[in-house]
């Protein structure tokens, strides 16, 4: 165990939007297990539970704001307007990064097993800087769900990107890891591959993923469609060679049935029909349609980083709550 002054001070980062449901259930639970870490002296006791609201439209953010006031643990901010959870996540990491040692994000919903934690920062004082959560199985999963997020982490390792099978974004982060993040400004961030990225001395800790205590999921399946592939062309080019290589193939294999057609031409052998011509047509416009389809993705995004604007916009904090000062 690496020796030190004092304890480690943990912030857990945890974005919220509209939870307020299951946020009564679950901040006591988030606040047992930071005062059992602080008794037993792993942390120090000025470690904070921050919540980061996401644009909440329900109570969320009153809520919040009744726990800041209830115990000095619970802290919170509040973005502008709804950012996403990546962005959520990000906004939390980059607010801790100067007051404490380490950060551990987490989901609201209590479905990963908040006593990995222990281990986490067990980790962390044996010398590792990132710390993943990581699925042990997925037994709780609907065999479509299951298929699907498997199916997705293998793609993404085939595809180049370099990401924790069967980790979300359950992990502890050092300052010292956050502080060299801080250096990627992309705006279209996919932190499950981002953080391998920058590096350090890392350690996975298993854990059994539950069921949600209470409310719903905000992640229905378009939604985790679309951060799949936002993951994807985030991280990896792949797809554009790809696209290249079919380009490549069908091209070839135009090249030949152009010769096929010449040599049946001279024969006196040709047959007119209008199946097959439709059928090469609609066969060629279909993968032009999607090979513009995946470029214009890319394009787009660099449209978007090319504007540098804020990755998220923090407009309210419950230990410095907004008041109006005017210039009159």
């Amino acid at each position: 165990m690496l020796e030190g002054l004092g304890k480690p001070i943990l912030w857990i980062v945890i974005p919220c939007y509209n939870e307020e449901e299951v946020l009564p259930v679950t901040a006591p639970l988030f606040l047992q297990r930071i005062k059992e870490m602080s008794e037993s002296g792993k942390i120090s006791n000025k470690s904070r539970i921050l919540f980061v609201n996401d644009g909440s439209k329900d109570r969320t953010w009153e809520l919040i704001e009744e726990l800041s006031k209830s115990d000095e643990h619970y802290i919170g901010i509040s973005q502008s307007r709804n950012r996403g959870h990546q962005n959520a996540v990000l906004a939390g990491l980059m607010e801790a990064r100067d007051v404490c040692d380490i950060t551990i994000s987490i989901d609201c919903d209590g479905q990963d097993d908040i006593t990995a934690m222990d281990k986490m920062v067990d980790a962390y004082l044996n010398g590792a800087e990132v710390v993943y959560g990581v699925r042990s199985s997925r037994d709780t999963d609907t065999f479509f769900k299951k298929f699907t997020a498997e199916s997705f982490y293998k793609l993404l390792n085939w595809m180049g990107a370099e990401v924790v099978y069967n980790h979300a974004d359950y992990r502890l982060l050092s300052s010292r890891v956050i502080n060299e993040f801080a250096d990627f400004h992309e705006v279209n961030i996919y932190l499950r591959g981002l953080v391998p990225l920058v590096g350090f001395k890392s350690a996975t800790v298993y854990y059994e993923r539950h069921e949600r205590l209470a409310g719903s999921s905000h992640y229905p399946l378009t939604k985790m469609l679309h951060l799949a592939f936002d993951g994807i062309t985030s991280l990896s080019i792949k797809p554009i060679s790809i696209i290249t290589g079919i380009g490549t193939i069908v091209s070839f294999i135009g090249f030949i049935g152009i010769i096929w057609a010449i040599v049946v031409a001279l024969m006196g052998k040709g047959v007119s029909g209008w199946a097959s011509t439709v059928c090469i047509i609609l066969f060629l416009g279909g993968i032009q349609l999607i090979s513009i389809g995946v470029i214009g993705t890319y394009i787009g995004k660099i449209y978007m980083e090319s504007k540098h604007r804020p990755r998220y916009i923090i407009s309210e904090k419950t230990w410095e709550p907004y008041e109006r000062h005017y210039k009159g």
